[in-house]
């Protein structure tokens, strides 16, 4: 989990230029169909909160992605905090549980912003000037 939120750390520092700078927000364009916007809502020094999430017009609420990512620049780490107004994540639940979460839910919405990063980069995303 800790290498997988550091090499998550270093994709946001390719992809956002001033991610220690508050209340910015960039939108990308990947492959000319996907559009996303990244709002910095809280910088301070060694942290940064940041929005992730999907802004296509047209799909349903349930199928855009939405999350929020906290930056730990002292540890160069970025872990998702909340998805999907989900709320904070255990490191790990018992199965079965109330909410049906799985096991490794927290790993699994991390790997999921991993996906998403090397996606982004891959595609080479255009940004636009920040909002």
């Amino acid at each position: 989990m800790q290498a997988l939120c550091e090499l998550n750390y270093s994709r946001f520092l390719r992809m956002l230029p001033d991610c220690d700078t508050r209340s910015l927000t960039y939108r990308f364009s990947v492959a000319g169909q996907f559009t996303y916007c990244v709002t910095i809502d809280e910088a301070a020094r060694y942290t940064t909160t940041l929005t992730v999430e999907q802004v296509n017009i047209g799909a349903p609420a349930y199928l855009k992605p939405s999350m929020s990512v906290r930056l730990y620049h002292d540890a160069r780490m970025a872990e998702v905090i909340t998805s999907q107004n989900t709320g904070a994540f255990k490191p790990s639940y018992d199965y079965p549980n109330n909410k049906m979460r799985q096991r490794n839910e927290k790993l699994m919405i991390n790997i999921f912003l991993a996906e998403w990063l090397q996606f982004c980069l891959k595609n080479k995303p255009t940004v636009s000037a920040p909002v």
